[in-house]
């Protein structure tokens, strides 16, 4: 008896190697895929496909399509012409969603998220220019061109007031993440993680049946950056970090970071370190966690409350200098804090 149960066993288990062998085509394979865009910024791209298929090339070619539209980088991009010409009819299918994007951010922050903010990013020395000298006078004859207000769009066509110049830079990773994300949806994969500088899209979940876990960067001046503060899972949602503990430069003792208030013209200084938004899409995230950067601790929460669609994980510093966090209520059980 004992030896015909051995026996049952072992055959069993014949059958199993023989029958996942001649099934193994039908699992799919997973696809890690990196390299560069705009410039310097890196993407990784992960899919399960039952094709194994190697999408990079179309990907890349998407990529430089969509920088040749929305890059102020390049003098003759879709919104490089706009900015000189002040008229738009729209040649890419890029313009007009980022366009769109942005107004429903500019709204409901209040203006705290503005696209032509640029001039003054620029003129503090974190655009494609060089840092130029700056006192109040040259900052208030700056302003006087600051709100998106001055530019108006619809479906065909856009046009802005002379002088007003646009510039996505604080949209368009996580807006490329979307037009990547979507063409990988296009092609049937629905079990993926897109990630470009370090804004991403997750949908379905990865190779070993979880949802994607994400670490969320401790935000450190110091030579030592990557530190984790936090993981957390993205279930079919995306998520963008904004932070003013990279890009940042000291002027007469003074900490000049790269968000620059549309409403003054100057750097902030509040206590928000960080910004982590989850949205429907990364433009969306990208917008948004860059608006809170502008808005502060306090009147952030204010906008992830009065935003439905939006859930916010912050860090800021107390009075002591230690951190603390807010985390919406939508978010609390993906985000675990690492001690």
């Amino acid at each position: 008896m004992q030896k015909r149960r051995i026996l049952l066993i072992v055959l069993a288990l014949g059958i199993l190697i023989v029958w996942r062998q001649m099934h193994k085509e039908d699992e799919p394979k997973t696809i890690h895929i990196t390299g560069t865009t705009m410039g310097v910024v890196p993407y990784s791209i992960k899919y399960m496909d039952l094709a194994g298929r190697d999408l990079q090339n179309d990907i890349d070619s998407l990529l430089v399509d969509f920088n040749n539209s929305l890059s102020t980088y390049i003098p003759n991009s879709e919104i490089s012409t706009f900015n000189t010409t002040d008229t738009a009819t729209y040649l890419t299918p890029y313009l007009y969603p980022m366009l769109m994007t942005s107004r429903e951010i500019y709204d409901k922050s209040n203006g705290a998220f503005d696209p032509t903010i640029g001039p003054l990013v620029n003129a503090w020395g974190f655009g494609p220019e060089k840092k130029i000298s700056l006192d109040s006078s040259l900052i208030d004859s700056l302003i006087v061109n600051i709100g998106f207000d001055k530019v108006t769009f619809d479906a065909t066509s856009a046009k802005k007031n002379k002088g007003v110049v646009l510039d996505f830079s604080a949209t368009a990773k996580g807006y490329a993440v979307d037009v990547i994300a979507d063409y990988i949806l296009a092609n049937g994969i629905k079990n993926f993680m897109v990630e470009i500088g370090g804004e991403v899209v997750c949908r379905g979940k990865n190779e070993n049946g979880t949802y994607w876990k994400i670490g969320i960067e401790k935000p450190e001046m110091t030579p030592e950056v990557g530190n984790l503060f936090a993981t957390t899972f993205i279930k079919n949602t995306a998520l963008a970090t904004s932070g003013n503990y990279r890009n940042y430069y000291q002027e007469e003792g003074r900490i000049i970071s790269h968000t620059i208030s549309p409403y003054t013209g100057y750097s902030v200084r509040h206590h928000l370190l960080s910004a982590s938004i989850y949205a429907p899409n990364c433009a969306l995230a990208d917008g948004y966690a860059t608006a809170c950067m502008v808005l502060g601790v306090e009147k952030s929460i204010k906008l992830l409350e009065a935003t439905p669609e939006i859930d916010g994980f912050l860090i800021f510093s107390k009075e002591d200098g230690s951190l603390d966090t807010y985390i919406s209520l939508g978010v609390q059980p993906v985000v675990e804090i690492i001690k």
